[in-house]
């Protein structure tokens, strides 16, 4: 993928996140939620991508428009919470980020707080999946799923991204290897149910095919990791194909929720 691309991929993403100002229905409070649970992981890929100077312009870019998107959303989360419940979450939410954002800025990221990283990314990763859950629950229609679960796979994207870079550092690469693969059954098996559910229009089935392709290039990178043995072009293609990924999961995911 040429690096124009990637970097249109990086303004379409952060466009998507900006073109409403508030949370308007349930629908887009969902897909909203999970893109927090998605930037979670995307800030820590673009942390550990930095810190070993891969495509190192870009991943500071990342990480910059990651967390303001994070910011930005999370007061329209908080101010939309329809439930006491999900309003504690998010208040919850708030101080898990506190810790995180403090972490992610600041000193040029280094290995020795690789390990802290991917455990604040985690955090922040399960306040922010309780939140999408309980906002799919007060929808009560099976079309909020569909918004969840497309969303989710933003998340996969870059949770398998972060944790590929995390064992090229030699940070846990037993168990980032363990986490990817549970990752890559939970992103195949989630495609199928997005693929074959009878509220897919063409179009939504158009997107899922592109992101199928680019799959197969993805996980074909993801199988090069060498912990401690830095391959700097695979690692930037993990890297600029999860971009790519999250760029189509990101509109599949804007289709699912503008459906009645």
């Amino acid at each position: 993928m040429r690096r124009r691309d990637v970097l249109l991929a990086g303004a379409a993403l952060g466009m998507a996140g900006s073109s409403r100002a508030q949370v308007v229905d349930l629908n887009d409070a969902i897909n909203k939620a999970g893109r927090q649970r998605m930037l979670s992981q995307r800030m820590a890929k673009s942390y550990l991508a930095s810190g070993q100077s891969i495509e190192p312009e870009l991943a500071a870019r990342t990480l910059a428009a990651s967390m303001a998107l994070f910011d930005r959303q999370l007061v329209e989360l908080k101010v939309f919470a329809p439930q006491a419940e999900i309003k504690a979450t998010y208040l919850q939410l708030e101080t898990a980020w506190d810790d995180y954002k403090a972490l992610l800025v600041g000193e040029k990221p280094v290995r020795a707080k690789a390990e802290a990283v991917m455990a604040l990314a985690a955090r922040v990763l399960k306040l922010a999946n309780d939140g999408t859950g309980q906002l799919e629950k007060a929808s009560g229609r099976p079309v909020g799923k569909l918004v969840n679960v497309s969303g989710r796979q933003r998340m996969l994207s870059q949770r398998m991204a972060a944790h590929y870079l995390s064992a090229c550092w030699d940070v846990q690469a037993s168990a980032c290897a363990a986490e990817i693969a549970k990752s890559r059954e939970e992103f195949m098996a989630a495609h199928e149910l997005l693929k074959n559910a009878p509220q897919a229009t063409p179009a939504i089935r158009s997107e899922l095919n592109l992101a199928e392709m680019q799959w197969t290039f993805f996980d074909n990178a993801l199988r090069t990791v060498k912990p401690g043995a830095a391959d700097k072009r695979a690692m930037g293609n993990v890297f600029t194909a999860s971009e790519r990924i999250l760029q189509v999961m990101d509109g599949v995911t804007g289709m699912y929720s503008k459906l009645s």
